[in-house]
This record gives C-alpha cells, sequence and structure tokens, in this order.
C-alpha cells in the first residue's frame, strides 16, 4: 500500500491580462500583499492570440507573468483562485467588466498547472467551482504543450519565461533542501 506524502511546495506564477497598464504597481501591490515579494516578472508582452477579452476589457490587453517568490502548497490553488477573482473584482467598470484577468498556476518541476472556473473535460474539480488543468509540461528540456493549452502559453515567448522561471524555482528548492 502507498503512503501519501506532503506535496512538494511548488511556484507560484501569476499570468496578468490588463487594460489597466497605468494601474500595474497597484496592481503588483496587492498581490505582493496577498502572496508575498516577487522574485520575477516577465516583460510586457503584446495579446495578439485572441479577441475574446476586446469587448469585456474595452480595448486589446497585454499579457506579463509574475513569479511569487514564496513557494506555495499545491493544495491551495483552489484558495489562490478565489482570491484572484475577488481582487480582479476591484478592477471592473461599473457595469461589470473586468479590465484585470488574473490567471494563477503552480510551477513544478514536471510541469506547469492552471486555476480557471470553466469546466471542460480535461479539467479536474478542486473545490468552490474551481478547476485545475496542466497546461503545459515539462519534458526534453523544455515545455511541451497539450491538445488544449492556450494559445499565448504555446508561444515561445511564454514557454521560455517560464522555463526561466522553472530555474529560479530549481534553484529555492535547493536552498530549501540545504537550509533543512
Amino acid at each position: 500500500m502507498a503512503t501519501a506524502r506532503d506535496f512538494q511546495k511548488c511556484a507560484l506564477v501569476i499570468g496578468i491580462l490588463s487594460t489597466s497598464e497605468d494601474r500595474k504597481e497597484q496592481i503588483i501591490s496587492m498581490l505582493e500583499t496577498d502572496f508575498g515579494p516577487i522574485e520575477a516578472q516577465s516583460p510586457v508582452m503584446d495579446f495578439p492570440y485572441t479577441d475574446y477579452y476586446d469587448s469585456e476589457k474595452g480595448s486589446r490587453p497585454v499579457r506579463y507573468l509574475i513569479l511569487m517568490k514564496n513557494l506555495v502548497d499545491p493544495s491551495t490553488l483552489a484558495d489562490i483562485k478565489t482570491r484572484t477573482n475577488e481582487l480582479e473584482k476591484l478592477f471592473s467598470d461599473e457595469n461589470g467588466n473586468r479590465k484585470l484577468n488574473l490567471d494563477p498556476g503552480i510551477l513544478s518541476l514536471s510541469n506547469f498547472i492552471l486555476a480557471t472556473c470553466k469546466d471542460r473535460s480535461h479539467r479536474i474539480p478542486l473545490k468552490d467551482g474551481i478547476y485545475a488543468e496542466t497546461t503545459l509540461i515539462y519534458q526534453d528540456h523544455g515545455f511541451q504543450t497539450l491538445p488544449w493549452t492556450y494559445a499565448d502559453y504555446r508561444s515561445d515567448d511564454i514557454r521560455a519565461i517560464l522555463r526561466s522561471f522553472r530555474d529560479r524555482y530549481r534553484s529555492a528548492l535547493k536552498n530549501t533542501e540545504q537550509n533543512n
């Protein structure tokens, strides 16, 4: 019989889609208040992959990723998504349209898993209407896409950023092991 063990802590990555670039510092400050200091941030990138968000946000959003310094228990992903949903509401306009979309995910040495509120055949229910989706797997020295991987996460740019975040995460794990 197998024995259940504690999960290895993962890196928390928050994908940000925003039309509120003038409030970027406020967004980052809120994330730091809730999730601790930021370890790394990607450049701000155009988001040409879909026009899905354009009407709600009022214009084409930009995308950037943030790697949080504090490692997290992966079993807390649903709670993290619930909190980021609350933060999104703070940036909604008077009609309830979101100007900010926060996509939390957990990064391990083997994969990148996003949290979502949308049920699909390949998503695993966590709790409170939150699902988990393995978005990318790490194999053959790089992140590999899956049939359902979103177009932006398929891009070479995003996968390169996540590789650099993974390197930082691997270093953090080594430091944690050395200090224990």
